[in-house]
C-alpha cells in the first residue's frame, strides 16, 4: 500500500504535487495528514513526521510493498519518478522521449527555480488577495520576470503540443504547476489569455478540485504561512 505524507491543503504547494499527481491519474493510495503548526524541531508537526521523513519535510511516499520493506521516497521529484517507473501504464511522463524530456525540465525548473513567486506569494487557496498582488506586482521586479517566463514557458509548451494541458494529456508536469495556477489566482496576478485560460483548465480537473476542496474544508488560519493578513 502507498501512503502519502502531505501537509497542510491549504499551504503545502509541495504536498499538492504528488497528491494531485496520483488522484487525478488514478493510483491508488493512502493519505495521511500531518498537519502544520510550526517547524520548530519540537513542534507537533516534526514529531509527526520522526521517523518517517529524513528532513522533516512533506511530502513522504511510503511503498509497504517492496521486497526489502517499506521504502521512503521523500522529494517530490523523486516521488514523480518511483510512481512512474512502479506504474509505467498510467502514463505520468508524455509517451514521447523529447516531450518527455521537455516535461522533466519543466518540472526540474519548477522544483529550483521561480523563487521570487513562490515567496512573495506562498499558496493559499482559500484566500483572494488581488490587493496584496497588485502591490506585489508593482513593487518586486523578480515576481514580474517569474511569471513571465512561466508565461513564454506555458505557452510555448501548449502551443508545441496542441493543449488543452501542457503535453496534451495531463501528466506530472500539469500536477508540478498545479500550485503555481493557485498563486496565479489567488494572488490574481496579471497573465496571457492562454495562461489564464490553462490555468482555468487545470482549476477543472478533478484532481485539483478534490484538493481545493480539502484545502477549503480545512479552516486553519496560521500567521506564520500568512504574514499579510492579521485573520481570516
Amino acid at each position: 500500500m502507498l501512503h502519502l505524507y502531505i501537509g497542510n491543503k491549504n499551504y503545502s504547494s509541495w504536498s499538492m504535487r504528488p497528491w494531485v499527481l496520483m488522484r487525478q491519474t488514478g493510483l491508488p493510495f493512502q493519505e495521511v495528514m500531518v498537519r502544520f503548526d510550526s517547524f520548530d524541531p519540537g513542534s507537533r508537526f516534526k514529531q509527526a513526521l520522526a521517523g518517517v521523513s529524513p528532513t522533516g519535510k512533506v511530502p513522504v511516499l511510503v511503498d509497504d510493498e517492496t521486497t526489502d520493506g517499506p521504502l521512503l521516497v521523500w522529494d517530490t521529484l523523486a516521488i514523480v519518478e518511483y510512481l512512474a517507473e512502479r506504474f509505467p501504464a498510467h502514463g505520468l511522463w508524455p509517451a514521447s522521449p523529447t516531450s518527455r524530456a521537455m516535461a522533466r525540465s519543466a518540472c526540474a525548473e519548477m522544483h529550483s527555480g521561480f523563487a521570487a513567486l513562490r515567496n512573495a506569494c506562498p499558496m493559499n487557496i482559500e484566500a483572494h488577495l488581488p490587493e496584496v498582488g497588485a502591490l506585489i506586482w508593482r513593487d518586486n521586479a523578480a515576481v514580474r520576470s517569474d511569471v513571465e517566463r512561466l508565461i513564454r514557458l506555458w505557452e510555448g509548451l501548449l502551443e508545441r503540443h496542441g493543449g488543452p494541458l501542457l503535453f496534451g494529456d495531463f501528466s506530472a508536469a500539469d500536477a508540478y504547476f498545479a500550485p503555481v495556477c493557485m498563486r496565479l489566482h489567488t494572488y490574481a496576478l496579471p497573465v496571457s489569455p492562454t495562461v489564464a485560460s490553462y490555468v482555468e483548465r487545470v482549476h477543472a480537473l478533478p484532481g485539483v478540485q478534490a484538493w481545493i476542496e480539502g484545502a477549503l474544508a480545512e479552516q486553519d488560519f496560521l500567521p506564520f504561512e500568512e504574514p499579510y493578513r492579521l485573520h481570516r
